[in-house]
């Protein structure tokens, strides 16, 4: 979040009444897949898909950030981009419920969520949810590709 906030911080200097945060909700089931729990990325970017910033990271060992690979491309694998923002990884068939201070100006400006997931000893899923961050999408679960059952996101 630190490093997304000073990135923002760039965009919405010229327009302080869009620099005001609001508490966002991220609640994400994982599938039963049968596997170790998944390490799981949480990043931002804008609408030309460049690397705006990482959000949450649920896995400790650094060695395994590689295996997020959508993340780890865009961040050159770059782990000061989660330092203070880790958790626990994720067992299948549970949920995880993270609670930020977004930017208001992420949503509705062409912001996208991008969530990649790995478990232990099975494929990487890099995007395995892609969510644009609109008024729209709030609310409304997002089915995910292989490991994340869904992603919802409420203020």
């Amino acid at each position: 979040m630190k490093s997304l906030s000073t990135t923002l911080a760039l965009s919405t200097a010229l327009v302080p009444a869009l620099a005001a945060a609001t508490p966002v909700t991220f609640t994400t089931q994982m599938n039963s897949y049968g596997g170790d729990g998944a390490y799981l990325a949480y990043y931002v970017t804008d609408a030309s898909g460049a690397y705006m910033g990482s959000l949450w990271m649920a896995g400790g060992k650094a060695k395994y950030y590689q295996h997020l690979s959508g993340w780890y491309a865009a961040t050159g694998g770059n782990t000061a981009q989660v330092d203070g923002i880790t958790g626990a990884s994720v067992g299948a068939g549970r949920n995880l419920s993270i609670t930020l201070d977004l930017q208001d100006a992420l949503f509705d400006n062409g912001y996208v969520l991008h969530v990649d997931s790995s478990v232990e000893d099975m494929a990487d899923q890099p995007n395995d949810v892609v969510i644009p961050l609109t008024s729209a999408t709030l609310g409304q679960p997002v089915s995910g590709k292989r490991y994340v059952q869904s992603v919802t996101i409420s203020k």
